[in-house]
């Protein structure tokens, strides 16, 4: 009937968790370290791509092809309060970085202007897409 498979995203490591507390979660490394390991962990078993932050979108594509996707949650407007979120990125870092897929959440609901807060990550994400494609 032309219903696409859906994609199986794996969580590597939150982008709520500091690199500092990656120890205390029994993980040696840092979150670029871990975050390969479980993404290939994921490939392995055949998901679509996995969740991480856009600081690894980068490393994980070069590594792992175009085809393997990049879901990126902590996006925050440059300026834009982090919240809970330890290691976030901008919709431009996260588009330049390689990442497919960007969450964006309390940027736009908390904003006083919801539309208008969704309407600028839009238009900075394509002026991003497009200096990237040229």
């Amino acid at each position: 009937m032309g219903i696409a498979t859906p994609g199986i995203f794996a969580v590597t490591i939150l982008t709520s968790i500091a690199p500092e507390e990656l120890n205390e979660l029994g993980l040696q490394g840092g979150p670029g370290e871990n975050v390969m390991r479980l993404a290939a962990l994921a490939r392995d078993a055949r998901c679509a791509g996995v969740v991480c932050s856009a600081h690894e979108a980068k490393d994980l594509k070069g590594y792992f092809g175009a085809d393997f996707a990049a879901l990126c949650p902590g996006i925050r407007p440059a300026g834009g309060a982090h919240g809970d979120q330890k290691r976030v990125a901008t919709p431009r870092s996260a588009i330049e970085n390689g990442a497919d897929y960007l969450v964006v959440g309390r940027p736009i609901t908390e904003a006083p202007d919801p539309a208008a807060a969704a309407r600028a990550i839009l238009d900075e994400m394509a002026d991003a897409a497009a200096a990237h494609a040229r």
